[in-house]
């Protein structure tokens, strides 16, 4: 038996198909972990994911940005973009019944033993483990409630004002806000744990003086193996027990899986044209 953790599809389902004929994917025992970002801005994001829900119990999905976003134009509390490439999915017949498994994926998911932790984006550095899983599962309980609609128009209708440093003085909806947007939308933050969640580029081209969140000195998940996605502009990395695997296959780049077991990397690349964009 095998884990393959496998990075953002976007909707890049071809691509996904060839990624699993080249590790040779056998459902009957292994098992795959997707890091989020299912759909949007790739071509067939209805077919990756009517895939991925049939896959049951042998594969595991951890919530990204785009499926957050999927999820609240879905239900009239967030406007569609022009990149966005998910009306198959709004027009589909098994439209709800998808939307509803999508939106009982959890946002952290741990695995005991492996020693593996998948999530979509980051931590903010005043986490440790013990934290990160409650405030992953109080998301997804919001998620999960009747009342989900309105979570999801408080996140996007006051995206503006979003909680920037972590406390345990936030209200509960600022607390849950603040969480989602770490577990889908992190990539640097300060020494002092200040997010900085508008810039999206490599490492190294970051304005002064923000940090990836894997770099900041002396956070609380130190020591912890984590595996991420959502960061193209970073591609694959393998820095301080955290595993980026977004090689940006919708943006021209390359779908990549990566072996729990053997520590082997596999990447096949976009069969299409598209151009990088904002992610």
């Amino acid at each position: 038996m095998a884990t393959y953790v496998i990075g953002d599809i976007q909707g890049c389902y071809n691509e996904l198909l060839n990624l699993l004929t080249t590790i040779s994917f056998d459902a009957d025992c292994d098992r795959l972990w997707f890091v989020g970002d299912l759909v949007n801005r790739g071509p067939n994001s209805l077919e990756a994911l009517r895939f991925v829900k049939e896959l049951g119990d042998k594969a595991v999905t951890v919530l990204g940005n785009h499926d957050l976003h999927l999820l609240a134009v879905a239900q009239g509390r967030r406007s569609v973009h022009k990149r966005d490439t998910f009306v198959d999915v709004l027009s589909s017949p098994d439209k709800k019944e998808l939307l509803n498994w999508l939106r009982h994926r959890p946002l952290l998911y741990s695995d005991t033993d492996s020693g593996y932790t998948i999530i979509h984006a980051g931590l903010p550095p005043q986490w440790d483990m013990d934290t990160a899983e409650s405030m992953a599962r109080d998301v997804e309980k919001a998620l999960k409630t009747k009342k989900y609609k309105d979570f999801l128009k408080y996140i996007y209708q006051n995206g503006n004002d979003t909680p920037l440093k972590w406390s345990s003085n936030l209200k509960s909806l600022e607390r849950l806000q603040y969480a989602a947007s770490c577990f889908t939308r992190l990539r640097y933050c300060d020494s002092d744990g200040n997010l900085e969640l508008r810039y999206t580029g490599p490492p190294g081209t970051q304005p002064a003086p923000y940090l990836p969140w894997f770099q900041v000195p002396g956070r609380k998940h130190e020591g912890h193996k984590i595996i991420v996605g959502h960061w193209a502009s970073l591609g694959f990395c393998s820095e301080n027990g955290v595993i980026a695997l977004d090689t940006g296959c919708v943006w021209g780049g390359a779908l990549t899986a990566f072996c729990l077991e053997t520590g082997q990397r596999y990447s096949v690349p976009c069969l299409g044209t598209l151009k990088p964009g904002e992610d």
